[in-house]
């Protein structure tokens, strides 16, 4: 029997190829752009050109939302099957992502928008939620709801190693950014009520760090949902090395059922930068 409901999301929440075929939902891209060249994230572009991008031109690529007319021939295909869609968009306070697709929703009917709050695997939690509950048979408002309920409860934070990607995109000040390269301080960025603000800094190589930043969101375990965590990164080539390191420091506590390990689209990076990394889960209550 064919599902009633479709699981749609923007290309920021940062799950793998393979969960997404597991899960049959599908992304669609938000813009990256090189100078005058247009990408779509996380199909015909990847982090490493963003970080050339920079190297070569001091310059950071530059992302754009999805138009209302691109969301209205993406939902299209799937209202034409006949299947409600639950669409999880990036948090609208980052993007005008959301705000586009429900223009589209209200044109089409039968589209559920979802503001997820989050972004990167933050959002990916609430799409692997939705997932589950369409393939069990669910109805589109259980589904919402369970969504809803969820929200408040994602944690979601990333270490960065540095905060010029954040600068230059206009998301921390220069006094900050001067702070954090002189002391080698590496903060912690949380995201809260669907804004970013700065947590904890930790001083010194990233992968020293990772290891306090683990030990530091993990310390009142009894507290985090078992079901799944996130890591997910920007990390690239032989800094894989260093996720792989956080996935075993995460599984020695014996406590998550699913360690999810995936790395950040463009989008993500061109704000984030190299050798960022978080972990993500949700809380019991919010």
């Amino acid at each position: 029997m064919d599902k009633l409901v479709k699981v749609t999301a923007d290309s920021t929440c940062d799950l793998s190829k393979e969960l997404l075929e597991q899960r049959d939902v599908s992304l669609m891209p938000l813009y990256v752009n090189l100078g005058e060249q247009c990408y779509r994230d996380r199909t015909d572009i990847e982090p490493g050109k963003i970080f050339a991008y920079f190297e070569q031109t001091g310059k950071l690529a530059k992302t754009s939302a999805i138009s209302p007319e691109d969301y209205k021939r993406f939902f299209q295909q799937y209202r034409q099957e006949g299947r409600h869609i639950v669409h999880v968009c990036l948090s609208s306070e980052f993007s005008s992502c959301y705000q586009n697709a429900c223009l589209a929703a209200e044109e089409l009917g039968g589209v559920t928008v979802i503001d997820s709050r989050n972004l990167s695997t933050g959002s990916g939690h609430l799409v692997m939620i939705a997932a589950k509950m369409a393939e069990e048979g669910e109805q589109p408002a259980a589904i919402q709801a369970a969504l809803e309920d969820a929200i408040p409860r994602v944690d979601a934070s990333f270490v960065v190693d540095t905060l010029e990607y954040l600068y230059k995109g206009g998301r921390c000040s220069a006094l900050a950014a001067l702070g954090s390269n002189l002391l080698r301080l590496k903060p912690c960025i949380e995201v809260k009520e669907g804004k970013m603000g700065v947590g904890k800094k930790y001083r010194g190589r990233i992968e020293k760090c990772l290891k306090h930043y683990v030990a530091d969101r993990l310390e009142q375990i009894d507290q985090i949902d078992p079901a799944r965590i996130f890591v997910t990164s920007t990390m690239q080539g032989e800094r894989l090395a260093v996720v792989e390191q956080v996935r075993q420091q995460v599984e020695s506590y014996g406590y998550f059922q699913e360690i999810l390990v995936t790395q950040a689209g463009s989008t993500i990076t061109c704000h984030c930068g190299p050798d960022t990394l978080g972990i993500l889960y949700l809380r019991k209550t919010p």
